[in-house]
């Protein structure tokens, strides 16, 4: 009944399972035990190429932390207007990077448009004192719109970097589901696409509090350590984070959690659209729906228990964001488009009567 954020759902059996394993006997700690010690590895496995990985407890810590060492207090951050970076972390890649800029770039659907990028970086008068200075271009992948860049956009955005001398960080809170949709290989989306830095998420689908932060470009991991000490990240019982992210890629867990989760999803949009219940705003590619519902519908929604977000206003109605996650059960999407239907059916008998 809850379709406000993929945040609200429980642990998945599996990572419950490995922390409870984690906690027996000690550890040595600050990520000194062994699990945290194999975690490169296996991260390595998992993007077919070594890479440096640094678990962290929240999203925001990932995003902003990564971006601190892209970026010079004096630099810009190119990202979309909706990205989260820009609207959701009060400020803080401005603060972890002494002060940077977010410069946002246009594009449909949650998207940086390659054309616009490379026009605003064209316009950027680098080397002018009076300006901030281009230094990282930053990607939302799935972006806040539930959408999601293939594989050739995000060549094409790190082309445009490349000719810049810029680095390319991707949010991946909700990687897995960009994953679960595009059906590649996770290295096809990243390195090989030429995407230096990447947030992997894992909270918001089925971990309690665990992110990594994954350079590819290992040059760029030199000072992570001690920025991520300086923002309180590195726990001293590191082996709780490790445990939850092992967990997590192993077995296919985070696809098989996102598959379910991108498939209740499209089951949503699909049956809102059969029942002509309102607009959707953009493509449903990921895990997320965007409608315009009208008023009296939302209301007679959250009367009967369904719990969502109010996105934005819009004329007699609102656009409302329903997210699932792999604990979805597809009785709860039923219910919802059952209820949308009983309400159509009575307005139908009011007009008949």
């Amino acid at each position: 009944m809850n379709f406000c954020s993929d945040n609200t759902g429980n642990l998945a059996p599996e990572i419950l399972a490995a922390l409870a394993a984690a906690n027996d006997g000690s550890a040595m700690p600050y990520g000194n035990d062994e699990m945290s010690q194999r975690l490169e590895g296996k991260f390595g496995e998992l993007f077919e190429t070594e890479v440096a990985v640094f678990p962290v407890a929240t999203g925001t810590a990932a995003n902003a932390l990564a971006l601190s060492v892209m970026v010079p207090p004096f630099g810009a951050i190119y990202c979309h207007a909706q990205a989260h970076i820009h609207t959701d972390e009060c400020g803080a890649p401005e603060l972890f990077s002494g002060g940077a800029k977010l410069v946002p770039v246009a594009g449909e659907n949650g998207k940086i448009d390659p054309d616009a990028l490379a026009a605003t970086l064209a316009a950027a008068e680098a080397g002018v004192v009076h300006h901030v200075q281009p230094a990282a271009i930053s990607l939302t992948q799935a972006t806040e719109a539930g959408t999601i860049y293939q594989i050739e956009k995000i060549q094409q955005i790190c082309a445009i970097g490349k000719d810049y001398g810029l680095p390319v960080h991707m949010d991946g809170a909700r990687f897995a589901n960009a994953i679960a949709t595009l059906n590649c290989s996770p290295a096809d989306v990243t390195w090989k696409a030429g995407v230096d830095v990447l947030s992997f998420g894992a909270t918001k689908n089925g971990a309690m509090a665990a992110e990594a932060v994954v350079f590819f470009n290992r040059e760029l991991a030199e000072t992570f350590v001690y920025r991520r000490k300086r923002g309180g990240h590195l726990w001293s019982k590191m082996r709780y984070l490790s445990a939850q992210l092992d967990a997590y890629i192993s077995d296919d867990l985070w696809l098989r959690n996102a598959r379910h989760a991108n498939q209740m999803a499209t089951r949503l949009a699909r049956g809102l659209q059969a029942l002509s219940a309102g607009k959707i705003l953009y493509p449903v590619q990921g895990n997320e729906v965007f409608v315009c519902l009208a008023e009296p519908l939302i209301a007679t929604l959250q009367a009967q228990g369904f719990q969502f977000y109010r996105w934005q206003n819009q004329g007699d109605g609102a656009v409302v964001r329903l997210v699932t996650g792999f604990n979805t059960p597809p009785e709860a999407v039923r219910d919802f488009l059952e209820a949308v239907e009983r309400y159509q059916r009575s307005l139908s008998s009011l007009v008949t009567s």
